[in-house]
């Protein structure tokens, strides 16, 4: 079976992330090494790899934080690096640590984000997110009485303000408890079942495998393999056993591509 690599930016109009040749380096350091992918709109596309496979670099790049030394990139249309001003309209950027306000409730978050965006109606806007990420009976609560995933929940929640159509999610689950982890994944499938496009990174296995349509595994800077989780296990045979077949998970593909650690 020959898997399906990424294609240049020649482009279909069904994709909101288009990414061809994407270089960076930091001094003498090269964090990325010709990156290719493509998001199709309304999906979850999973970019998995260790900590320093550069994940957090592309999302940077994607979202106009950081230049890339070569390359090019495409988000909702736009290209990141000539019209940064379009792309930031187009997307919303959820960091590795919540950025929320513990001192103000949760209503009181969503409603400050919603006026610095020059909406109106916010206390309409804020209650329908509440309502929308099972916050409602916590909207009056200040941020500093919530749980981990709790504030995860409300940082989502605030980045859909203004209902951009990309929202990018660095490592969403990181250090939260596995209740907190199962709450934040119902939340992004909420985003790509309400139609927003997700770009995640993430370093767990398991959370590509529940959430992602597509995963790509960035390693070293470079992208090994990119496809749907089926593909992505037939790459691997299946061990067969007297009366069993042991299908191969997605921690044996990852291992067999990028080397376990000893």
């Amino acid at each position: 079976m020959t898997l399906r690599q990424p294609s240049m930016l020649a482009g279909m109009s069904g994709e909101a992330i288009r990414v061809h040749g994407l270089e960076k380096s930091f001094k003498e350091l090269r964090v990325l090494r010709g990156v290719e992918f493509e998001v199709v709109k309304g999906s979850i596309f999973a970019l998995l790899g260790s900590n320093g496979a550069g994940k957090t670099t592309v999302v940077k790049i994607l979202s106009t934080l950081l230049k890339a030394d070569g390359g090019a990139a495409q988000v909702n249309g736009f290209d990141v690096g000539t019209q940064a001003a379009e792309v930031r309209k187009s997307i919303s950027l959820t960091g590795q640590f919540a950025a929320v306000d513990e001192i103000l409730t949760g209503r009181e978050n969503l409603v400050l984000v919603a006026r610095l965006r020059h909406l109106e109606g916010a206390g309409a806007i804020a209650d329908a997110l509440l309502e929308r990420f099972s916050l409602s009976e916590a909207g009056g609560r200040r941020v500093a009485t919530y749980s981990g995933g709790m504030r995860r929940r409300l940082d989502i929640a605030m980045s859909l303000i203004g209902e951009p159509p990309v929202i990018f999610l660095d490592e969403p689950t990181a250090g939260l408890d596995p209740e907190g982890r199962i709450e934040v994944w119902a939340a992004v499938k909420e985003l790509a079942k309400g139609g927003t496009t997700v770009l995640l990174t993430t370093q767990y296995l398991d959370e590509a495998e529940q959430l992602a349509d597509r995963i790509a595994i960035l390693h070293e800077g470079r992208i090994l393999v990119n496809g749907t989780l089926q593909e992505l296990k037939r790459l691997l045979p299946a061990a067969e056993v007297e009366y069993v077949e042991k299908q191969p998970t997605l921690e044996d593909v990852f291992l067999s591509l990028v080397g376990s650690r000893k």
